[in-house]
């Protein structure tokens, strides 16, 4: 029988449907997984938590005692009942700061100690001509640890309920000063027209070397590409010391004597030469960024063992992945831990600006455990309740169910008697895709008769 020659295999219909499908889905796949996921931010916001801080002691204003802080909380609350895209948390100081400090929330609008004093002094007579009141102020703290975007968002929200609440505060304050008809020069009328100044400040300082908070994504997306290659490069080299894959050398070809072995020990030996190849990959992860880039790092030993732990656990399950479907297993895989694990990690856009279908998604995808557990432990002093813990029993149910579903598919192969290899019957020859000839010096095999 002939064989085909290249432009014929070009030819076959086969070819070009089966090809063309795949690319179809991959890249139609891709395309509304990562674009649909950050799309429009603004309008899929819902529920971004904020904190809301009162410290205003209130001040006497015309024979009565008034809270002016606790009127703007009333009317943030108020404004916030038509607009559920923030999620106003009125705490106290102390506890924004623990909230800031754990990434429980992006921002904070902090009303002052002495806001009502210093706004009822703009309007209270002078003593003096040169004597100029203290300018009331509103501060606004971001939290870029928790996210950029997330926290340019809550910024922006805090920012805009403070000149809200400043516009009203200054409708009043010129309702007094009419009432008092005395004649007030422009500037004067300019200045208790809008008389809060608004500040931006840091809520919790990040290093200058950590992304602007985003170096944990990049880690965490480091660790899961390690563990996805370190699973091919794993599956690849087991298959060729078993015998069932050649390897090329440029123009060489090596084959190794076929090993028949049960699916589910093939597995093992891989999984296992996974846990090793995890031990040398997020040692050398940790070097690379920490020891060579110098990038803002704390608890390095416990940063060398969720590195390892990762690459381990996104290693395993890719292994399972490829054992239970084969090739198609490498494309899942694929899917699984950056397709649809990218757009739904919340490490970009946060996870309240999120369409419903990945914040589902969010719920479970590894990367986004990942990233909350490099969070804590690069910015939030590897704090348990920052993300740790989560990430931490995230990762002992994805290794849990690697393992369960790759030797139990593997197994259920095995007893049904799906070798990979058929075994030769006995008193027969060794079925033809098991042997190759040899191959000479040139790289092609010998003629024969």
């Amino acid at each position: 029988m002939p064989h085909p020659t290249p432009p014929s295999v070009l030819r076959r219909p086969q070819l070009w449907i089966g090809t063309g499908l795949i690319a179809a889905v991959v890249s139609m796949l891709f395309a509304l997984l990562y674009v649909g996921g950050n799309v429009n931010p603004r309008g899929n916001l819902r529920d971004l938590p904020v904190a809301l801080v009162n410290t205003d002691g209130g001040a006497d204003a015309g024979g009565r005692h008034v809270n002016l802080g606790e009127q703007i909380v009333a009317g943030i609350q108020k404004t916030a009942q038509g607009d559920k895209s923030i999620d106003w948390q009125v705490v106290s100081r102390e506890e924004a700061d623990k909230r800031l400090g754990r990434g429980k929330v992006f921002g904070a609008l902090v009303i002052p100690k002495d806001f009502s004093a210093t706004v009822t002094a703009l309007s209270a007579p002078q003593p003096a001509p040169q004597s100029k009141p203290a300018p009331p102020t509103l501060t606004v703290l971001t939290n870029q640890a928790a996210g950029s975007i997330g926290s340019s968002m809550s910024s922006q929200a805090a920012q805009k309920a403070a000149h809200a609440a400043s516009a009203q505060l200054g409708q009043e304050l010129l309702k007094q000063a009419t009432a008092q008809k005395a004649p007030l020069p422009t500037a004067a009328q300019l200045k208790l027209a809008d008389p809060v100044t608004v500040t931006v400040a840091d809520g919790h300082p990040l290093g200058s070397r950590s992304a602007m908070g985003l170096s944990a994504f990049y880690y965490a997306l480091v660790l899961v590409v390690c563990g996805m290659l370190g699973a091919n490069v794993v599956n690849s080299q087991v298959d060729t010391a078993l015998g069932y894959l050649h390897t090329d050398f440029g123009p060489f070809r090596k084959r190794e004597p076929v090993q028949h072995t049960s699916r589910v020990r093939t597995l093992a030996i891989g999984m296992a030469l996974m846990l090793g190849l995890s031990l040398v990959m997020g040692t050398l992860v940790e070097v690379a960024t920490v020891g060579i880039l110098d990038m803002d790092a704390s608890h390095l030993g416990l940063l060398w063992l969720y590195s390892v732990a990762t690459i381990a656990v996104v290693g395993i399950g890719s292994l399972a992945l490829f054992a239970a479907f084969g090739t198609p297993g490498m494309l899942l895989a694929t899917i699984v831990f950056v397709a649809m694990a990218v757009p739904s990690s919340g490490a970009t856009v946060p996870v309240q600006a999120l369409p419903g279908f990945f914040r589902a998604l969010a719920e479970f995808e590894p990367l986004r455990q990942i990233t909350e557990g490099l969070r804590s432990l690069l910015y939030y002093g590897a704090q348990a309740d920052a993300g740790l813990t989560r990430a931490w029993a995230a990762m002992g149910i994805a290794l849990i169910a690697a393992l369960g579903f790759g030797f139990a598919v593997t197994r259920l192969y095995d007893r049904r008697g799906l070798h990979r290899i058929p075994r030769p019957a006995v008193g027969t020859e060794a079925p033809a895709e098991t042997a190759e000839p040899p191959v000479s010096a040139e790289g092609e095999a010998p003629a024969t008769a």
